[in-house]
C-alpha cells in the first residue's frame, strides 16, 4: 500500500524534513544525507566525514533552500539545491545530538543532545548564547512553540518532559511521566508496567503553540496543555503495545501522527478533547477498555483513509497503518497538494502513504 522511496540511501534512515516548496530531505546512519523531490526521485547525495550518523534535518521556512542538518556533535548548514559541502557548520554540543528545532523568528536554533543539554544556537551571531541542563540522561527531543520564540519543550530519557522560557536558565514546568502515572494507577503495577518505563521519545507542539504531546516507551501518548508558566495533562491514551518512538501533530490542526517500536502508524484527532474547558474527573476506564477491545477485534483500520467513528469522549484513532517496521521518524507533509505521511524505518527506504482525507 505504501509507495517506497528508494535508491537514495544504503544504511537505515534516521530522520525526515520536508521544505514548505514540497522538497524531503532524509538523514541516515553513516552520513548519508538526501534530498527528494515530490515524486520520490534522489536530487541529491551528500557523505558527512567522520561517517557519523545523520540524526535531525530541517528545512528552514523563510528560505525553503536551506537545510540544517545534525551529524555526530555537529550541526551543518546546507543548501538543498546544491549538496557539495556546508554553507557553515557549528560545534556547540558535547556529544552526539538527536533532534533540532528553529523557532518561528529562525533567529535560534535549538539542539537536544546526548548528555541530557539543549544548546540554544543563534543564527544571527554565529553562537550559542544558552545550554539548558536540567534532564539527567538523554534529551531525545526539543521542539520550540508556534508563536512563542523564547519558548520550548523537551523531553528524556529520565521520563521528564520540561517547558522553557530562554529568558530563564532553568525550566519553568517539569513532570516525571513515571511518577505521575503511579499516582494515577490503583493498586500495584502490572509486570508490563515495570519492564516498560515511561522514556520520553519525542515531542510536537500543535501549531497553536499551546498544546503538546509527548510519546513514550510505555506506549502511552500524552497530551499537555500550556498555562502560562504551567502545564497540565489533559489525555493519555494508549494506542500503541510498544514504546511510542514519535509523535507529530500536522500542521494547523489537533490531528496528532504516531509511529511506534509496534511497527504501527496512528492518526488521532485530538481536538474535541483539548477543546474541552473542563472536564469531569470521573475515569471511564472500562468504558474505554471495551471499545479498544472492539476496535480490536475488528482488526482496526489497514487503509489509508480516515474513519467517520465518533469516540464521544474517549480517543480512537481515525487511522491505523500496519507498517510493520520501528518507526523511527514520521511527519505529515503536503506533497503535490495532497496530504501524506512520510515515514523513516529499519531500512534503506523512505514509505509514503496518502490520506485520502483529513
Amino acid at each position: 500500500m505504501a509507495v517506497k522511496w528508494t535508491g537514495g540511501h544504503s544504511s537505515p534512515v534516521l530522520c525526515l524534513n520536508a521544505s514548505k516548496e514540497g522538497l524531503v530531505a532524509s538523514g541516515a546512519e553513516g552520513g548519508d544525507l538526501v534530498a527528494w523531490g515530490e515524486d520520490g526521485t534522489p536530487l541529491g547525495h551528500m557523505q558527512f566525514q567522520g561517517a557519523d550518523d545523520v540524526t535531525s534535518v530541517l528545512f528552514s521556512n523563510t528560505c525553503p533552500s536551506k537545510l540544517y542538518a545534525s551529524h555526530g556533535e555537529t550541526i551543518s548548514i546546507m543548501d538543498v539545491r546544491s549538496l557539495k559541502g556546508s554553507l557553515d557548520h557549528f560545534h556547540v554540543n558535547e556529544e552526539e545530538i538527536n533532534c533540532l528545532s528553529l523557532n518561528e523568528t529562525e533567529n535560534l536554533l535549538a539542539s537536544a543532545d546526548d548528555s541530557g543539554a539543549i544548546k540554544i544556537l543563534d543564527l544571527e551571531n554565529k553562537k550559542a548564547i544558552r545550554s539548558l541542563k536540567r534532564h539527567s540522561n538523554i534529551c531525545s527531543s526539543v521542539a520550540f512553540r508556534p508563536q512563542r520564540p523564547q519558548s520550548l519543550v523537551s523531553c528524556g530519557l529520565d521520563m521528564q518532559v520540561m517547558l522553557w522560557n530562554l529568558q530563564k536558565a532553568r525550566p519553568l514546568w517539569i513532570t516525571n511521566l513515571q511518577e505521575d502515572e503511579s499516582e494515577d494507577m490503583e493498586g500495584p503495577p502490572s509486570p508490563g508496567q515495570l519492564l516498560n518505563p515511561a522514556l520520553a521519545h519525542s515531542v510536537s507542539v500543535a501549531s497553536c503553540g499551546n498544546i503538546f504531546s509527548c510519546g513514550a516507551e510505555d506506549g502511552k501518548v500524552r497530551i499537555f496543555r500550556v498555562m502560562g508558566v504551567k502545564c497540565e495533562q489533559k489525555l493519555g491514551f494508549k494506542g500503541h503495545t510498544l514504546g511510542v518512538s514519535q509523535v507529530s501533530f500536522l500542521p494547523e490542526s489537533y490531528m496528532l501522527l504516531t509511529g511506534g517500536n509496534d511497527g504501527k502508524i496512528m492518526l488521532w484527532d485530538v481536538s474535541s478533547e483539548v477543546d474541552k474547558k473542563q472536564k469531569s474527573p470521573t475515569k471511564h476506564t472500562h468504558k474505554r477498555k471495551t471499545k479498544r477491545a472492539a476496535y480490536a477485534k475488528q482488526g482496526g483500520s489497514t487503509s489509508a483513509s480516515v474513519t467517520d467513528e465518533e469516540d464521544h469522549g474517549d480517543v480512537l484513532p481515525k487511522l491505523t497503518l500496519k507498517h510493520g517496521e520501528k518507526v523511527n521518524w514520521l511527519l505529515g507533509t503536503k506533497i503535490k497538494g495532497y496530504q501524506n505521511i512520510l515515514v523513516a524505518d529499519q531500512t534503506s527506504c523512505i514509505s509514503l502513504y496518502p490520506i485520502s482525507e483529513v
